[in-house]
């Protein structure tokens, strides 16, 4: 046995021994990690997220989080609901059937007022990127061009006074034909159906022009709507009292899928679209050319994403309230609200 062979065998069985008294240390600490750290699978927690309309790149932020497994990196299992023309995220949401959704100031107010309220958490858009359009061959060339024509609604009560006050701030009567839709808005439009629709720039607009279809487009904010955040991330007062903890690591999830959005479109727009089945998109090129127009706009420069002013949350609240455009339970005008209670930034880092 040569000089080498008859070291390692002297040293073999201390060696082993060794080996094995660090290797079942390291096994017990992972395992201990794992059943009590926060980021551990045995620690992970089931949250619900209700969707306010098939996936687009209002919801990119997410659909990053998930595929990056920064929600797993959090201990939540997150959940989404699919969008029901049944049920609204903000009723989801306030009878805790989710956890979180994705709803709009506007919507928030008004369940405000009828005493089912929702808070935001996060402003997913800094600013309304939302437009009264119609077809470029209609003859109708401005807002207040819109009187006695048929609008293209969803039935959301806040809709008649926004569209009226905004054909009255360009001279017209305010008064317009209110059809709730069953059917595509765009589509409503370019049947004639009706003669104009709400629609948003980031995808509507987009989609119009990459089919060729001429429109003309009054943005919402130029005609006397305060500006506001649109769409937004929600939860229920009771959500916040009882999982303050959970909203955190949420947002924080959240909050570092947008902000990898806003610098990476191409690369977050086809995590969207691979994250869903294939034909949930007919244009893939649409949900690449909305995320090029939306990533820059998640947040201004030089701030953080999902940050909410009380300026926003004072102006269209407001807005509306002297609109007289909302009502109580009882249908009646309400006159007065306490806007500070309609969002918070306390989960936001």
């Amino acid at each position: 046995m040569n000089t080498r062979f008859r070291l390692l065998a002297s040293i073999g069985i201390p060696l082993l021994l060794i080996v094995l008294v660090v290797g079942a240390f390291l096994w017990q600490q992972r395992a201990a990690g794992t059943a009590a750290g926060p980021r551990g699978t045995q620690k992970m927690t089931m949250m619900k997220l209700a969707l306010d309309w098939t996936p687009n790149t209002n919801h990119t932020g997410i659909y990053v989080a998930l595929k990056k497994g920064w929600y797993r990196d959090e201990g939540i299992n997150l959940q989404l609901l699919p969008y029901s023309a049944n049920v609204s995220p903000d009723v989801l949401v306030s009878s805790g059937k989710a956890d979180v959704g994705i709803s709009s100031t506007e919507g928030i107010v008004a369940d405000a007022a009828v005493g089912q309220p929702v808070v935001s958490i996060s402003a997913i858009i800094q600013h309304n990127t939302s437009a009264l359009v119609t077809l470029e061959n209609s003859g109708i060339t401005r807002p207040g061009d819109l009187s006695g024509k048929v609008y293209g609604g969803f039935g959301a009560p806040y809709e008649s006074a926004v569209v009226g006050e905004i054909i009255k701030q360009d001279g017209g009567t305010g008064q317009f034909k209110n059809v709730t839709l069953n059917v595509d808005a765009m589509q409503a439009l370019e049947s004639r159906r009706i003669d104009f629709v709400w629609v948003f720039e980031g995808w509507e607009i987009i989609q119009a022009q990459r089919a060729g279809v001429k429109l003309h487009v009054f943005p919402i904010t130029s005609y006397g709507v305060a500006d506001y955040y649109t769409p937004n991330i929600i939860t229920s007062p009771n959500e916040i009292k009882q999982k303050p903890d959970l909203l955190r690591s949420f947002m924080a999830a959240t909050a570092k899928g947008y902000e990898y959005a806003r610098t990476h479109a191409q690369d977050s727009a086809q995590m969207l679209l691979s994250a869903n089945p294939q034909g949930t998109f007919p244009d893939p090129g649409l949900v690449f050319a909305s995320q090029a127009f939306l990533s820059p706009r998640y947040a201004d420069r030089g701030r953080k994403w999902g940050w909410q002013d009380a300026a926003a949350w004072h102006g269209y609240p407001q807005f509306i309230i002297n609109s007289n455009g909302i009502d109580d339970a009882a249908g009646h005008p309400i006159h007065s609200m306490d806007f500070n209670r309609l969002y918070t930034n306390q989960f936001l880092a």
